[in-house]
């Protein structure tokens, strides 16, 4: 199925299918207005702040979300009704507007050892676009990521750990993410490295800027 990529700040995007749309991550750096306006479905791949706005998500009464069971109790506590509200786990497949959504991972990156780990998935829509969340979880063995969601900016992460995991991967097209804390020149510094380290092509998407998946 063709899916239409919409990046819609930081690590939150909108993806368009022929069915519908649904969108991932609408966190407070984000255009959450954007993202939550005419979808059905929300996917959250962990708890923190910046992935999702617990109180924009609870007040979306049209909105079905599929995210961690500790996602789940932090909208019910935020107000939302739980019949909307759905948790998901490693394993977990998902029909989402027609797309075929893989639930993949276990658990954020760690940030400091004094910190806890929140549950992390990513999500792989159609074999074919992966978002990792905070983490560097990998695809099933075999599948051709077209697009991978690479976060370049974070308080947990390293660029050599973000080029091993392009590498990993091996996506055709890298599109950076989890930017909000980078200045320009820090974004383009990672852009860079990542376009020297990798075989990837890297595609900066600012906000609103739409790409073909697949």
């Amino acid at each position: 199925m063709a899916l239409t990529l919409t990046r819609l700040g930081h690590s939150c995007v909108r993806v368009t299918t022929t069915d519908g749309s649904f969108s991932i991550d609408p966190g407070g750096f984000s255009d959450v207005a954007a993202a939550l306006d005419g979808v059905a479905v929300v996917l959250v791949t962990h708890v923190h702040p910046d992935h999702v706005d617990l109180a924009a998500l609870a007040a979306a009464d049209g909105v079905d979300v599929h995210a961690p069971a500790e996602v789940v109790d932090a909208l019910v506590d935020a107000g939302a009704r739980r019949d909307r509200l759905h948790p998901v786990r490693a394993g977990d497949v998902l029909d989402v507007a027609g797309a075929r959504v893989e639930v993949l991972g276990e658990l954020h990156e760690v940030i400091h050892a004094d910190l806890p780990r929140p549950a992390n998935v990513a999500y792989l829509v159609d074999g074919a676009l992966l978002h990792p969340g905070d983490s560097y979880t990998q695809p099933p063995p075999g599948t051709q990521v077209d697009v991978l969601l690479e976060p370049v900016g974070a308080p947990w992460l390293r660029l050599g750990d973000v080029v091993d995991h392009v590498r990993a991967v091996l996506p055709r097209r890298v599109v950076p993410v989890h930017d909000a804390l980078l200045s320009d020149a820090g974004r383009a510094s990672a852009q860079r490295l990542l376009g020297q380290l990798t075989t990837a092509r890297i595609v900066p998407l600012a906000t609103g800027e739409e790409l073909a998946v697949g």
